[in-house]
């Protein structure tokens, strides 16, 4: 691997990123500085903490970004549930990004656990 954007994880949390992006263009103008402005942060932090955590060189700080991008993934979900809440997306629409970010998840706790093994084989 040359760099972050070859990791499957990350592509696939900036797909999902993406997606998120192009939602929020359809949102009310009174949601620009709440919700919007809300998911956009937390579903830039996921690729950001993966990039910023394979910059260290360090399996336990690239773990330790990997957590928070995790939390962050959390916090997207959480923004989406609050966008079906308001009647802003429908319950299959939520149910769509909902897997995507199980996928997200999935890939995430993956790449953990091959950062964990690196760790322990290097000590």
């Amino acid at each position: 691997m040359n760099s972050f954007e070859d990791l499957d994880v990350y592509k696939e949390c900036r797909s999902l990123r993406n997606s998120i992006w192009g939602f929020t263009k359809s949102l009310h103008k009174e949601e620009t500085y709440r919700l919007k402005d809300q998911l956009i942060r937390a579903s830039r932090s996921v690729t950001a903490n993966i990039a910023e955590g394979y910059g260290r060189f360090h399996y336990q700080e690239n773990i330790q970004f990997c957590r928070q991008a995790r939390g962050s993934i959390y916090e997207t979900l959480d923004h989406l549930i609050c966008a079906f809440d308001c009647q802003y997306i429908s319950e299959s629409e939520l149910n769509n990004y909902r897997e995507k970010i199980i996928l997200c998840l999935k890939m995430l706790n993956g790449y953990i656990s091959y950062l964990k093994k690196a760790k322990e084989s290097t000590t």
